[in-house]
């Protein structure tokens, strides 16, 4: 299941690494964001390994949205729970707006000479 949400980012956090059982090395880095809604929530999203340069170029308050999945496993008899980012958009904000042409009585269309005159086919 894929899904979305858009918030400021409130922190990274620091970078972990460690070994697996399997003797794989592995990498992650957790950030979180306070989604900007009526009520807003803080959610903590995890990146793993080839996915940790997603945030390359993020600070603390950008607005970004995330595409993550959640993933739960179990663990001698518990269950944890992790929000996989796999995707962070930063909407690009324009600095500059072109105004608009200033308005003038030269931009209405001329009136039809006769009133009447009805050019249709029906």
């Amino acid at each position: 299941m894929n899904m979305q949400v858009k918030g400021k980012i409130q922190q990274i956090l620091k970078l972990e690494s460690g070994v697996s059982r399997a003797g794989n090395e592995w990498k992650k880095q957790e950030f979180v964001i306070e989604t900007i809604e009526q009520f807003p929530r803080k959610i903590c999203f995890t990146l793993f390994n080839d996915k940790l340069s997603l945030i390359d170029g993020i600070s603390n308050g950008d607005e970004v949205e995330v595409s993550f999945n959640i993933e739960s496993r179990e663990f001698n008899g518990k269950w944890f729970h992790n929000i996989n980012a796999w995707k962070i958009d930063k909407p690009e904000k324009s600095s500059y707006h072109e105004p608009s042409p200033p308005f003038s009585s030269d931009d209405i269309p001329p009136e039809p000479a006769e009133y009447g005159v009805d050019d249709l086919p029906f």
